[in-house]
């Protein structure tokens, strides 16, 4: 039953998408700095500044948002992070293994993880399976839940954060799912491989609207939030294996002013 409803859903979009009733947008992107490390694949906008998860170093940077600089700097237990969120007084990052963590300790994290971290030492404070067993490259913190890109299953998973258990269940459209941003009453993925941005709704998992990159132009849509009415994105500036690197600002913090 549930992969008759994805089949449907996919179609209606296709059908939305092909006759253009999707309200859709060219994005203006300007190219903010480059974040400190210089690997920047996760990004969460707070009235604080901007928490940007790096995908080498593990590290969580505060920066100011205004000016980019370094309010404070994290070092992580996460692994090949791709992913995070901050919400309840901890940061929340995705990690997708790797045998040893940047400290130089062992990790649990063979597959995806969401690492519980304590944002002023860097402690995990615990660390949790993404509910398909797959990779996991976009969360979101909203009301005690985590919403959670889930490749295998192809959809949005939300969680209560307590219990870790399955509270909802949207599907995605497009592959590869990244940045996730909430705009009630929809919630914006960034599609990495397509330089797409859809805004799904919540509930159902209908596309709301679309912002559109330009590839070869525009940096590649890692990392992504919204914040006062300005969506900010970074460029990891690593492509999947196999694919030439053509991003033209690879490690940049990015804003589109919608």
């Amino acid at each position: 039953m549930q992969r008759r409803l994805f089949l449907g859903s996919l179609a209606l979009t296709a059908g939305l998408h092909g006759a253009g009733r999707v309200p859709t947008h060219t994005a203006r992107v300007t190219k903010l700095w480059k974040s400190p490390d210089g690997y920047p694949n996760a990004l969460e906008a707070t009235p604080e500044g901007l928490w940007v998860g790096e995908q080498c170093t593990d590290r969580a940077y505060l920066l100011d948002g205004q000016t980019g600089r370094v309010l404070r700097k994290v070092e992580t237990e996460s692994s090949n992070t791709s992913g995070i969120a901050f919400g309840g007084g901890y940061l929340w990052m995705a990690a997708n293994g790797r045998a040893l963590g940047r400290l130089g300790r062992p990790t649990d994290a063979t597959g995806g993880n969401v690492v519980k971290v304590d944002p002023e030492n860097g402690r995990t404070v615990g660390r949790y399976p993404i509910p398909d067993g797959g990779g996991v490259h976009g969360l979101l913190y909203i009301d005690d839940t985590l919403w959670i890109t889930c490749f295998k299953w192809q959809a949005l998973v939300q969680v209560d954060v307590r219990t870790f258990k399955q509270v909802h269940r949207i599907p995605l459209h497009l592959p590869r799912a990244h940045g996730l941003a909430w705009d009630p009453p929809g919630i914006w993925v960034g599609h990495s491989n397509d330089f797409i941005f859809q805004k799904l709704n919540a509930q159902t998992g209908e596309v709301m609207e679309q912002i559109l990159l330009t590839k070869g132009v525009d940096p590649d849509p890692h990392g992504m939030d919204l914040y006062q009415g300005k969506m900010y994105y970074c460029d990891a500036g690593i492509a999947p294996p196999g694919v030439a690197n053509h991003s033209p600002a690879a490690g940049y913090i990015c804003r589109i002013d919608l």
